[in-house]
């Protein structure tokens, strides 16, 4: 039994170290251009006012692809996801290049997961068509409301009537689509996140994301805040959102991910389980197990910079050993996200320490009835879910000063 303040440091596990054993591997490509940055948005995304070096820019990723090849030898890629921005920018010639190119360079599982991130305001009924043919196999559409108002006072580009024909033209191209929503949204009430959520649901898509809207530093929002429901309306929202999509055969097994029967999104899965997924694009971020440390890296920024530097060879602005003390942390940030947890025997397989070094934190979640665990698998209960920034508080307040 350990006193009051006794530190426990992280130790490899007593068996064979794992990092000898990567974990699945994912790639993720950022394509950095939108029509017009949303006032809510903290990604990493860039109006194309001067339109977009299309060529370049994919002729850079697989440079920077090229590079990055060296730290996944013999791995496959289990997923690939095209994010942004707004990737459906992109001419479907480009992202057929550009897949082409990763296939040469990359190797994938047989049917791995490959998606691209869409918004209504560029759906084309050839333009989809012809992803589909490059490939894509998954697409992402950023519906976030189906109210006109909302849509206004999001500053979405598409209208209504753009989001309803995008969702209809996806699914005539696509056997598994996943629609993004957003609630708690300025002046929404109750009835209208509802609608929101009844009229995806009326479309049968395979996969709902079910986003709170929150106030990120660095946007217009965070600086001019819209009216927005208190937090006790808000909850009531994503509870009453929640037996909705329940309701209607979507399993909840992330904090804000839903998919019907075998449609969990592969890739996010794969963060959560803290997998690994080489990032290429500008401002790209990646994680990739070596046999003897967790690295993390992140690729510049700005698109011309980036350009100009992966095609120089080197497209890495930051990139740092993960200390052994963080990783618990950075397990359970993830891992705690998916509403059936994980399997005791992840922790050790992906981070190559003994459940021991998290062994303080978990009995303190488990004594303020955020998780509950058995032998074999740890979860987060309803109100770990619903207190999921608290839970995570108790890891990061162990990491040392």
């Amino acid at each position: 039994m350990r006193g009051e303040g006794e530190k426990t440091t992280p130790r490899l596990a007593p068996h064979a170290s794992p990092l000898t054993a990567p974990p699945p591997l994912s790639l993720y490509i950022h394509l950095p251009w939108c029509v017009r940055k949303c006032p809510y948005c903290d990604f990493s995304s860039f109006e194309s006012r001067e339109g977009m070096p299309e060529q370049e820019y994919v002729a850079a990723l697989i440079k920077d692809l090229e590079a990055a090849l060296p730290l996944v030898w013999g791995r496959k890629v289990v997923s690939i996801f095209m994010g942004g921005g707004t990737p459906s920018l992109f001419s479907a010639r480009a992202i057929d290049t550009l897949l082409t190119q990763v296939r040469t360079l990359l190797p994938a599982e047989a049917h791995a997961e490959i998606t691209l991130e869409a918004n209504p305001g560029t759906a084309e009924a050839q333009k989809f068509a012809d992803f589909r043919t490059a490939g894509v196999n998954r697409l992402s559409l950023g519906i976030q409301s189906f109210n006109p108002r909302h849509l206004q006072a999001l500053g979405r580009v598409h209208d209504d009537r753009e989001a309803r024909f995008a969702v209809e033209l996806a699914l005539r191209n696509f056997d598994n689509i996943n629609l993004d929503l957003m609630y708690a949204l300025p002046e929404q009430t109750m009835e209208e996140a509802l609608a929101d959520i009844r009229e995806a649901v009326s479309f049968g898509p395979q996969h709902i994301s079910a986003y709170h809207l929150t106030l990120e530093p660095n946007t217009v929002f965070y600086n001019k805040p819209p009216q927005l429901p208190d937090d006790d309306t808000s909850a009531a929202m994503q509870e009453a959102i929640e037996a909705e999509l329940a309701g209607a055969g979507y399993e909840h097994y992330e904090t804000s991910a839903f998919a019907k029967k075998n449609r969990r999104c592969l890739h996010n899965l794969n963060y959560w389980q803290f997998g690994d997924y080489l990032g290429i694009g500008a401002a790209a971020h990646g994680k990739l197990t070596l046999h003897d440390r967790v690295l993390r890296q992140v690729r510049c920024r700005q698109p011309k910079t980036y350009m100009e530097r992966a095609l120089e060879g080197n497209p890495v602005e930051q990139e740092h050993t993960v200390a052994v003390a963080e990783l618990p942390f950075e397990f359970m940030m993830n891992a705690l996200r998916l509403t059936e947890g994980f399997p005791v025997s992840l922790f050790s397989a992906r981070t190559g320490l003994s459940l021991t070094a998290a062994q303080p934190m978990l009995e303190e979640a488990q004594r303020r009835g955020l998780i509950e665990r058995d032998a074999l698998h740890i979860r987060p209960t309803a109100l770990g879910q619903r207190f999921l920034n608290e839970l995570l508080q108790l890891f990061l307040l162990s990491l040392p000063a």
